[in-house]
């Protein structure tokens, strides 16, 4: 399967069927974030279907992974790992390190951060639905 990288758009954000992905994030809060200055969101293709999307939000000197998120039946093919080398050679123009919370019940995306050297360095109590921890990981550029 070819997968191709390119900036998502708000024709991309009205063809999602969100039911295929995960059910956190509404067209509303994505069409909102691509109109922030502060924020970039690409998009992972295979011709015209989209597989995952990702962002970050700049503020300041850091870059800040707002998701990832990888169709239901396309997980574990390495679009995840695409779409975070994506953001990590984003947030390196202009950023000192690139930080992320993920729920401490996702193994399979802490492996993911842990993988491209990144370091759990907090926790934020029950920050998912008021029930469950995450921990705060974060990477340094050199």
């Amino acid at each position: 399967m070819d997968i191709l990288l390119s900036t998502l758009s708000l024709d991309d954000i009205d063809v999602i069927n969100l039911k295929d992905f995960d059910d956190f994030w509404t067209k509303s809060i994505l069409k909102d974030e691509l109109l922030s200055p502060l924020s970039h969101y690409f998009v992972a293709k295979s011709g015209e279907d989209i597989l995952g999307f990702a962002g970050l939000k700049f503020l300041l000197d850091e870059a800040h992974i707002t998701n990832i998120v990888v169709r239901k039946d396309k997980r574990g093919l390495g679009i995840g790992s695409i779409l975070l080398e994506a953001l990590i050679n984003k947030a390196k123009e202009t950023s000192a390190l690139i930080t992320l919370e993920v729920n401490e019940q996702n193994v399979p995306a802490i492996h993911l951060y842990q993988k491209y050297n990144f370091q759990i360095v907090g926790t934020r109590k029950k920050y998912y639905d008021n029930k469950f921890d995450a921990y705060i990981m974060t990477k340094y550029f050199d």
